[in-house]
């Protein structure tokens, strides 16, 4: 065989190990080597297309030969192109194909995985995203749940490699950042775990409100953090204040003892609470697993008729836990976050002990002063027992009813307070209809304003007052609540326009809850007309502007008791 002859051929044969190459690396599970594989495959295409190299094969024929006229035969190159191209087309097709029935497997992983990770069997919801990964390694939903199955198991490095390969496979992925920055914290590192919830903002700036909450959590567990190494510095000093915080929980830690041995105890420790340091020291000393998890101060919590000792211990307890709670968020984030303290607090609100009440709301109040205690009351504590304890002080004659119901106040300002009450509306309105039914001559007056005011506030939103007006039984207790402050219309001026300003809200909605309600509501409206009262006559006016456009019946009503002279009399004096 000739030189140029052994050339041509060998090209040949190294044409087609590259290309067989080239195949085998498209279908590699390394999404880099593919990338790689495809744009190679480009290159070669163009060039082909583009002319033949220049030391292309050059078999040639040196010879005349006389034969038949013979049809036209393709060009080596262009054979091999075109079956090249038709090798593509068949391998694209068949990894569509088979990507195709991966994803139905790997979905069927992920949903497996997820029932998994609900019930908290997070080491079996790992197994199956990792099986729906070997289907289908460039599904990132995959590796964003597997990185929050092993946050849950504190594996958090584990956890940040699955977020960067989320992020290979989509960089503006909001879940992989927000899984880092929750890994990152965890990992006290604070400044990475910014820029991840950072990151975030920049690429849905609709999430400011989220990202604003993580970023506090950020700061204060840094600012925790660092309390800690202040504190235990404290310690390891020998400072008299730490020392003897740390000696006297490990003598509360004593079980089985009499319940006065404790509450003198904590009494005593409650003294001390008086800087961060010592309030940092309870925490790291495991004083809230203490107090919390000892049987004898368990049984003085829930006891329902507690005697003069158990009464005393309670009170003790909530006295210490307001002193380590003071301008100390991360002692007030773990109160709330642990399930024996936690469900806890409503109950104390709702107790029959006079002084445990007084306690319980004071420490409230007190969580209620910062944004992050509010968040931590709304997002943790049960919401429903903590509205029927609120409302009960509404019995009380003093500061306390105000206090109460100031914290509901605050609460309600809250975009997730106003979220769970629209969502929760059918659990609480037999909690808002029992506030109507009170008598406002044994409740304080302002107090159930406030309380009045509140619920108008929110009646102002569609949905409530569509639930609202259609209760029967909250729309005959609010005619029962105008007819008893009717009794005495000064006492009581305050009440009944606060309660106007709710039944004008559920005015708007229509049908009325029946004609024989919007009649009796037009009945109690049109004798408030004769009111001297400004604010009386003109939320009045504005409930009947809206009942008597419903019926023919209140119109007429309405025409015999002189409404005509009643609203020219009422237009004249507002100086029209």
């Amino acid at each position: 065989m000739a030189d140029y002859q052994e050339e041509d051929l060998q090209k040949f044969l190294k044409n087609v190990d590259e290309i067989t190459s080239l195949i085998q690396e498209m279908n590699s599970d390394d999404p880099v080597v593919r990338e790689k594989a495809v744009l190679e495959t480009e290159k070669r295409l163009q060039f082909t297309e583009g002319g033949r190299e220049e030391d292309e094969c050059r078999t040639t024929v040196n010879k005349t030969v006389i034969s038949p006229p013979q049809a036209p035969t393709k060009d080596t190159d262009e054979i091999n192109t075109e079956a090249f191209l038709a090798s593509l087309e068949k391998d694209a097709k068949e990894r569509a194909k088979r990507r195709r029935e991966n994803k139905v497997l790997a979905d069927a992983l992920k949903e497996k995985g997820n029932a998994a990770f609900v019930r908290g069997d997070y080491e079996t919801a790992i197994l199956c995203y990792s099986e729906g990964l070997e289907k289908l390694k460039d599904m990132k939903v995959l590796y964003t749940n597997r990185a929050q199955a092993y946050i849950k198991l504190g594996d958090y490095r584990k956890a940040l490699v699955d977020c960067d390969w989320a992020l290979k496979c989509d960089e503006k992925c909001t879940k992989a950042y927000f899984h880092m920055g929750k890994a990152h914290l965890a990992l006290k590192n604070y400044s990475v775990s910014r820029e991840c919830y950072q990151k975030i903002l920049e690429i849905n700036p609709q999430l400011q409100t989220q990202v604003k909450e993580y970023l506090n959590q950020v700061d204060l567990r840094e600012k925790a953090d660092v309390q800690e190494k202040e504190a235990q510095e404290s310690l390891d000093s020998g400072k008299n204040s730490a020392v003897t915080t740390k000696n006297l929980l490990e003598t509360l830690s004593k079980p089985d003892q009499i319940p006065l041995f404790y509450a003198g105890g904590i009494e005593i420790l409650t003294e001390m609470m008086k800087d961060c340091t010592e309030r940092t020291l309870f925490r790291t000393n495991n004083g809230f697993s203490i107090i919390s998890e000892n049987e004898v101060i368990r049984r003085c919590f829930s006891t329902a008729g507690k005697d003069a000792v158990e009464e005393t211990v309670c009170l003790s307890v909530l006295r210490l836990w307001q002193a380590v709670c003071s301008e100390n968020e991360e002692n007030q984030r773990l109160l709330v976050l642990r399930p024996d303290t936690g469900p806890l607090l409503p109950s104390l609100l709702a107790s029959r002990v006079p002084a445990i009440r007084q306690q319980s709301l004071a420490l409230l109040l007190q969580l209620a002063q910062t944004e992050n205690g509010r968040s931590l009351i709304i997002g943790h504590l049960d919401l429903i027992r903590l509205l029927e304890a609120l409302v009960s002080f509404l019995d009380f004659s003093d500061k306390k009813a105000n206090s109460a119901m100031g914290l509901l106040t605050d609460l309600a300002l809250q975009e997730r307070f106003q979220a769970w009450f629209q969502t929760s509306l059918p659990d609480v309105l037999p909690v808002l209809t029992g506030v109507l039914k009170r008598d406002p001559k044994v409740t304080n007056i302002s107090a159930l304003c406030q309380c009045l005011a509140i619920m108008g506030n929110f009646s102002a939103e569609a949905a409530a007052q569509r639930q609202m007006s259609a209760s029967e039984d909250f729309g005959a207790a609010c005619l029962g609540l105008m007819a008893k402050c009717e009794e005495d219309a000064d006492l009581f001026r305050d009440v009944m326009y606060a309660l106007l300003g709710l039944v004008m809200n559920l005015c708007l909605q229509s049908p009325f809850v029946s004609e024989v309600w919007a009649m009796e509501v037009s009945k109690k409206c049109l004798s408030l007309l004769n009111s001297q009262d400004g604010g009386i006559l003109t939320r009045a006016a504005g409930v009947l502007s809206r009942t008597l456009s419903s019926s023919l019946k209140i119109v007429e009503e309405a025409l015999r008791a002189g409404v005509v002279k009643k609203m020219i009399k009422f237009l004249k004096s507002s100086g029209f």
